[in-house]
């Protein structure tokens, strides 16, 4: 049911040898440890002894934590590991997804933008440099979904867009870039494709609604393109697929009804026989709501392994987790023939890289490898040159208004929007690049504008000042709010051009006055007005009625020098060619 001697194993019989003698020498408990990953809590000896000589682990991954201690935390996961374990990690766009101090190249939709297959090349090759510098051998990327709803804020800014044929090419060029560097494994996700429901498998059922043929058409295309690549591994998401199944079988039922890592008819019939994939297959977290609402957790797990994953993401409670595995294999729910499956996957894949042959200090870099390529200037480079070609004019109707200059529109008002704070806001804002710089994006818009002889400054909002009267200990004026108006004339006569500057990382606009005031552009008549988005690239869907509209994708601050420089050259410097649809299929967008 494996073939070792094909990709991504190409095993020679002394390999395959090492592979079987191994799984016939386990124990139970053995076996069962390396159908788990667990999500490290600590990087101390002590814990991670313990984890890997309780557990048996087949892998781990980590919390973020700088390079350093990464690799020095991955010499014990290894000292431990009877079995080299695999350790992955998130490198989604770069190396700074492996470290915080290592390199950051883009987002996935950004480099998207730039339409360029050497920038998502690089992405690649820069992770996998310091995947290996860190003493981790496996890539959780890249993101191979397709953002065909604008509102699926789980993909967003992860995928490279919502075309098919490029995020094929380009999830091959960041695979191709990450084998670059030796002993690293790429394994893409989310299978059977992430992209059309808004709704996040974190908290709620995820649905593909494409049936087989235009899922072969579309999200197919994407995996046997990284298939026929040589792709090593494949996560599986928690995603339902019910047009797929209903042809499958017709008289199928909504609550029979199995999210891919529950569904042998995904995972199995459509993954490995129709695609033909041959390499390992590991669940997304299984303590998602996509996962977890299906059915009782003592029954979920051997589900998974019997669906056609090989591995099994995260423990809950790690005692309880691996009693009920081992449980499941010791009675039969899971075969012996499954579980040799499984298992001849997990160490074929760990034998084609050679970690079998590896002692404990080969199996990681040195201190000084690790230095080197966390200050490679190359790696550096290439967020500058991406945040540059990646700049998209969208929407531009009042010609003219660029290029910008002192000249023309000296006083320019900032009016900084941003999003409701929610308890995946801080998470969303690293996803989508924010928080880069320790002030603002307004406030460096401002420094950067004023450099140039602009005389730039951010608006206060009614509510703004509202707020600081409270913080004084003043009694709050509330007529700011309900009856701040003024005259027209006297709103625009203090500036030549307003930058209408959206920082919302998730959900929408949290405009704080809706009866005037500076925070809604509904003014895009009475003066020059330009939006730009440092963030979420779907702000023409809250604020249709501008006319000028541009899309960053990050607030970096080389983003942010490259769009300044780009304001002031004209339209011809924006070459980012949108990824999605940032009109949103919206009739009034357009307008």
């Amino acid at each position: 049911m494996v073939n070792l001697r094909a990709k991504p194993y190409n095993l020679g019989d002394e390999d395959i040898a090492w592979v079987e003698s191994t799984i016939a020498s386990m124990t139970d408990e053995e076996k069962v440890g390396q159908l788990f990953w667990q999500l490290c809590l600590s990087d101390s000896d002590e814990y991670l002894g313990h984890l890997l000589g309780t557990y048996h682990l087949g892998g781990c991954r980590y919390n973020g934590m700088p390079g350093q201690r990464v690799l020095n935390q991955n010499r014990a996961i290894q000292k431990h590991s009877k079995i080299p374990a695999f350790v992955a990690c998130n490198p989604e766009q770069g190396g700074d997804g492996v470290c915080p101090d290592g390199a950051h190249v883009g987002v996935g939709l950004k480099v998207g933008a730039t339409g360029n297959l050497e920038y998502a090349r690089a992405m690649g090759k820069v992770s996998g440099a310091t995947i290996a510098a860190t003493g981790c051998n496996m890539a959780f990327a890249p993101v191979v979904d397709i953002t065909y709803n604008w509102e699926c804020e789980e993909t967003l800014a992860r995928a490279f867009g919502n075309d098919h044929n490029r995020v094929a090419a380009m999830g091959k060029a960041y695979m191709d870039g990450l084998h670059e560097t030796e002993g690293v494994y790429c394994c893409a996700k989310h299978f059977p494709g992430n992209g059309q429901d808004y709704r996040d498998a974190h908290l709620s059922n995820n649905v593909n609604h494409f049936g087989y043929e235009k899922w072969m058409e579309t999200y197919g295309h994407v995996y046997k393109t990284l298939i026929d690549g040589g792709l090593d591994a494949i996560m599986g998401g928690h995603i339902l697929m019910p047009e797929y199944m209903a042809e499958i079988n017709p008289d199928i039922t909504a609550d029979t009804i199995m999210p891919a890592t529950l569904c042998p008819e995904i995972m199995t019939d459509l993954l490995r026989n129709k695609l033909g994939f041959n390499g390992m297959v590991v669940t997304d977290a299984s303590h998602m709501v996509g996962m977890t609402n299906r059915m009782k957790r003592k029954d979920m797990l051997p589900a998974a392994i019997n669906a056609g994953c090989d591995m099994f993401l995260f423990f809950n409670d790690p005692d309880e987790d691996f009693a009920t595995m081992l449980n499941a294999y010791k009675t039969g729910i899971i075969s012996e023939e499954r579980i040799v499956e499984a298992l001849t996957r997990i160490l074929g894949l760990k034998a084609a890289k050679g970690m079998h042959k590896k002692s404990v200090e080969e199996l990681t870099a040195t201190d000084e490898e690790l230095a080197a390529v966390l200050a490679n200037p190359e790696y550096r480079s290439y967020s500058a040159a991406i945040s540059k070609d990646a700049l998209t004019l969208v929407k531009y109707k009042d010609e003219g208004v660029l290029p910008l200059s002192p000249e023309k529109t000296k006083r320019i008002m900032i009016v900084n929007i941003k999003g409701a704070d929610g308890p995946m806001a801080a998470l969303a804002a690293m996803a989508m690049g924010g928080g880069a710089s320790r002030k603002s994006p307004a406030e460096k818009l401002v420094d950067l504008l004023n450099a140039k002889g602009f005389e730039a400054f951010i608006y206060e909002s009614p509510l703004d000042k509202i707020k600081k009267q409270i913080a004084a200990g003043e009694k709050p004026s509330l007529n700011l709010y309900f009856a701040g108006k003024n005259a027209i004339a006297d709103f625009v006569s203090g500036m030549d051009l307003v930058i209408s500057l959206f920082n919302v990382a998730n959900g929408h606009p949290a405009f704080g006055l809706s009866k005037g005031g500076g925070e809604i552009p509904w003014y895009v008549h009475e003066l020059p007005v330009v939006g730009i988005s440092v963030n979420k690239p779907t702000m023409l869907a809250d604020a249709p009625m501008l006319r000028t509209y541009i899309n960053t994708y990050d607030a970096h601050d080389d983003t942010l020098e490259a769009l300044v420089d780009a304001l002031v050259a004209g339209p011809e410097a924006f070459k980012g060619q949108d990824p999605i649809d940032s009109y949103c299929g919206m009739f009034d967008t357009h307008m």
